[in-house]
């Protein structure tokens, strides 16, 4: 038990936080209940995934600036797909596209050996072009299937579904690869990428699979944009800075090579939440932005000078 709590201690402290800014927010708003649970989880979606492959980029040694592109992509690809074939065939072949997307930033920077910022800020113009390219102007239209999946409750009352959908398909996705010999090289690869090229791992090989699971759930995120607004937005959400602000806040090292995803996700609602606070308690949203980004810079800032003077020791 001691040792649990002590591997995953930051987690189990972010969750308390949340917990303690759930009973603020029922103190402002004696009616915030199950149903704003849900919407709180719903609003939380898009960003879950976004942070989550972010969390894997960082982990490995990276960062990836065009994930909000990427999620751009994938749900004007879903909207337009989705208006003229069915449901599933379409939801495969976006997954099929957000993973390709990362495999292409990923070979990009081990094959040009460009830093991984540069290539991935270059990439995110290439994607919110694709996007337009796609969809100049906000529209197609998701399935019915889709939006329904993302509401109410299952399998009971007070546990939503978008949060079901959270669990399951990032569980899905990382524990089997968290596992496995490539869940081993990613973290060899982003502790010391030379020492883990001594030892045998493909360096090389492990970036490029990494940024691909990025991708893979930028996709996810794209297609949660899509059943949340019924349409394709081929202009990026504001999900870049936001991932970077939930990983550095859930744990994970920007050096690399320490974290995991379930301090991420947490952090993710523990943002969410706080701007759910800020709206019941009538901020200007304008004042709300400034705020959210405020703590988002602060966090991204907390997290590079930690991480600068543990290069130091």
């Amino acid at each position: 038990m001691k040792g649990l709590v002590r591997k995953h201690g930051w987690s189990l402290g972010l969750g308390l936080l949340f917990l303690l800014l759930l009973a603020v927010t029922r103190l402002i708003q004696p009616t915030f209940g199950a149903s704003g649970f849900e919407s709180l989880a719903r609003a939380a979606l898009p960003f879950a995934f976004a942070t989550a492959g972010m969390a894997i980029v960082v982990i490995v040694g990276g960062i990836d600036l065009s994930v909000a592109s990427m999620m751009a992509v994938a749900a004007v690809l879903a909207a337009v797909l989705m208006e003229r074939i069915a449901g599933v065939p379409a939801l495969f072949i976006v997954l099929a596209a957000g993973l390709v997307m990362g495999l292409v930033n990923g070979a990009l920077i081990v094959l040009t050996r460009v830093p991984d910022i540069v290539v991935t800020l270059a990439m995110l113009f290439v994607w919110e072009g694709v996007a337009l390219l796609i969809l100049e102007t906000p529209g197609g239209a998701a399935s019915d299937w889709l939006e329904a999946g993302i509401r109410g409750f299952f399998p009971v009352e007070g546990i939503p579904q978008a949060l079901l959908i959270i669990v399951v398909a990032i569980g899905a996705v990382w524990l089997p690869v968290r596992r496995s010999k490539l869940g081993l090289s990613i973290y060899a690869t982003g502790s010391d990428e030379r020492a883990a090229f001594r030892s045998g791992v493909a360096v090389g090989r492990t970036k490029i699979a990494a940024y691909g699971l990025c991708g893979l759930f930028c996709a996810m995120g794209g297609l949660s944009l899509a059943a949340l607004t019924g349409i394709g937005e081929p202009v990026p959400g504001p999900y870049l800075l936001a991932s970077v602000a939930a990983v550095v806040l859930g744990g994970v090292v920007l050096g690399g090579g320490r974290g995991g995803l379930l301090g991420p996700i947490i952090a993710v609602f523990i943002l969410r939440i706080i701007r759910t606070i800020l709206t019941l308690m009538a901020v200007d949203p304008n004042v709300t932005t400034i705020i959210e980004g405020t703590i988002m810079v602060a966090v991204v800032m907390l997290g590079t000078w930690l991480t600068m003077r543990g290069a130091r020791r």
